[in-house]
């Protein structure tokens, strides 16, 4: 499917091809510490479909708790996460997209959830908290 996003301010614009069903939710302490929540929700694309408008900020995290080392790109006015890759980046990498940003988020409903050891116990319980239609 075809998707677009931005970053919080709009300095970041992007297009890319992505796959609904690949979305994930990622639990590791990485994640909870580069989004300040309990987990991060990302879908893979193709950095062969990935358009970007606007100089992301990049960021090499040198060894995420599963060993890998990421580059993380963010907008440099806002702040706000847009994605991550391999170091090299570029076409053949692929990029996992933070679904915060895709304008057509409510389409991407996570299928897996990983590194769930390190979820925070009360994210299990968040259906029994009361919810206000504003606040």
């Amino acid at each position: 499917m075809r998707v677009d996003g931005s970053c919080h301010c709009g300095y970041i614009t992007f297009e890319a091809e992505a796959d609904p069903a690949k979305t994930t939710i990622c639990h590791c302490t990485d994640c909870q510490a580069g989004t300040g929540s309990a987990f991060r929700v990302s879908v893979p694309v193709s950095g062969a479909t990935l358009k970007i408008s606007g100089e992301p900020t990049r960021y090499m995290k040198t060894t995420a708790e599963s060993g890998q080392v990421r580059m993380q790109g963010f907008c440099p006015r806002c702040g706000s996460p847009i994605y991550s890759t391999s170091p090299a980046g570029g076409p053949k990498a692929s990029y996992m997209i933070r679904v915060g940003t895709l304008r057509q988020r409510r389409d991407f409903v996570p299928k897996q959830q990983n590194w769930f050891r390190s979820a925070l116990p009360w994210v299990i319980e968040l259906g029994a908290v009361p919810k206000n239609e504003k606040q």
